[in-house]
């Protein structure tokens, strides 16, 4: 497993962790005992708990973007500071506030229907807290993604333990510090450590295990979690597509998805990963895309918008899917930037211009493998079909791009196709809607969060129904035995109503 966390210290205090060594399995199960024990004591918080709870986090995330945002810049050698501050610290704040300002309305109890044969009994679904909830951050945002399971877990009431990742060991240390001054070892608990720690982690008998990373890594998760019969949600990746219609601007469409590939290098679950484009158009488009990225862009090297690559290991994963391309034929364009030219990348900085990638084929690893970088394949289409077909002979995708402006091309391709989420003529949005669900479908991942999504998945949902009968008599007491004339009339009649 490569997306886990840096650890906390070997001593647990009443408030506070502060990361020392990785955590061993006894301290996460002494965790695990710690936070269910006192759940068990408390009881579901109430709506103000919950409510102040959520306005916390929501202040510690705003009080401490500068620190955030410096911590990100050291993990990533360098991260734009503006792109942080949309992504990490403003999406963060309005999922917290987004659940603050409706868990009241979440915790209702749900009125349901009751069968005539049933009256005047009454049925309602109770939302409860599942207990303790288990969170797999990735490094790629590491701060919105433990921040919209914990605004999920706590507007539901659980508590919550939290696995970051080791690529991001200056924010993890930052958040564990945060977390544990803001919150109790009780209810909030964070962590980070290596592979041998995210076994270990997702090995616990948690009540819900909630896993962002990759496809790989997700088997691995759902295995261990297997063996406690714990439920997972799993936000993993995919090759997201894009297709233009022909009747779409190509230099409109460009640019948008572009600025959807270009933004945090390219390193988002939800990136666009390939575009399709109508049959002898690719030229035209590669051009509309690299000018659309020297415009983004003008410098990069020295540009404080460009973020840079996570680390050398990924930095030469990307360089090596370009040589396998180009050495299987296919044409390779790169957008010069006022510091680049034609240079593949600056591995001293690990910045790398965005590629764009024409004749591509099935054998080439940027055909199969999710790119999570900037370099983006571009393939030709006939007919809508074809573009479908392209689409469904491979895994379920995260999300899917369409450009178009026909209603009819619209409902074809959204009805024939299967992904996590849609954006219609841009790029990313749909993540950033807290009123929309997340999630993955097939080898994207499986269950959803965000806001009434993820109070949904981090409650069970108890089925209650009343028994109203007036002076202890009611109807079910007709088919109580001895059986005779009246059950069988009755039990005619539930045959046919």
């Amino acid at each position: 497993m490569t997306d886990v966390l840096t650890p906390p210290s070997a001593q647990l205090t009443e408030h506070q962790l502060v990361p020392a060594a990785p955590a061993a399995a006894a301290e996460l199960k002494a965790v695990l005992d710690r936070q269910r024990a006192d759940f068990s004591a408390a009881g579901p918080p109430s709506l103000l708990r919950r409510r102040k709870d959520l306005r916390k986090l929501e202040d510690l995330v705003l009080r401490n973007r500068v620190p955030l945002a410096e911590a990100l810049r050291e993990d990533f050698g360098h991260r734009s500071r503006t792109e942080t501050e949309i992504a990490e610290i403003v999406g963060s704040a309005h999922s917290l506030r987004y659940a603050r300002r409706h868990v009241g309305i979440w915790m209702l109890p749900r009125l349901r229907g009751t069968s005539i044969w049933f009256l005047p009994g009454s049925n309602r679904v109770v939302a409860q807290p599942k207990g303790v909830i288990g969170i797999v951050a990735p490094w790629n945002y590491p701060v919105h993604l433990t921040m919209a399971p914990l605004a999920a877990a706590l507007a539901a009431g659980n508590r919550a333990m939290v696995k970051m990742s080791e690529f991001t060991p200056n924010t993890t240390a930052l958040l564990t510090r945060l977390l544990g001054e803001a919150f109790p070892v009780e209810q909030v608990y964070v962590t980070g450590g290596d592979a041998d720690v995210a076994r270990e982690f997702c090995s616990l008998p948690l009540d819900h295990l909630l896993f962002t990373g990759s496809t790989q890594n997700g088997r691995a998760v759902m295995r261990a979690a297997a063996e406690n019969l714990t439920p997972v949600t799993l936000e993993l990746g995919g090759k997201s597509p894009v297709v233009v219609d022909e009747r779409y601007s190509i230099e409109e469409a460009a640019q948008r998805i572009v600025w959807g590939k270009l933004f945090n290098a390219g390193q988002t679950c939800v990136a666009p990963d390939y575009v399709l484009v109508p049959a002898g158009t690719e030229d035209r488009f590669v051009r509309a895309a690299t000018a659309a990225a020297r415009s983004l862009y003008p410098t990069l090297t020295s540009n404080e918008d460009a973020t840079a690559i996570i680390n050398s290991g990924h930095y030469e994963r990307l360089r090596s899917l370009i040589e396998d391309a180009r050495a299987q034929g296919a044409s390779v364009t790169v957008a010069e930037h006022g510091d680049t030219g034609q240079d593949i990348g600056d591995p001293a900085t690990r910045k790398l211009p965005l590629h764009v990638v024409t004749g591509v084929s099935d054998s080439m690893r940027l055909a199969r493998e999710e790119i999570f970088g900037p370099v983006l394949p571009v393939v030709g289409y006939r007919k809508l079909d074809e573009a479908i077909g392209y689409i469904n002979d491979r895994p379920r995708p995260l999300a899917m791009y369409l450009f178009t402006h026909s209603g009819r091309r619209k409902r074809a391709l959204l009805q024939r196709t299967t992904s996590g989420g849609v954006t219609v003529n841009d790029t990313l949005l749909h993540y950033l809607q807290d009123g929309l669900p997340f999630g993955g479908s097939g080898e994207s991942g499986m269950g959803s969060y965000h806001g009434r999504e993820g109070f949904k998945t981090f409650s069970h949902h108890k089925a209650v129904f009343t028994q109203r009968g007036a002076l202890g008599f009611t109807g079910t007491k007709l088919l109580y035995p001895p059986y005779g004339r009246v059950a069988s009339l009755l039990l005619r009649l539930m045959r046919r109503i």
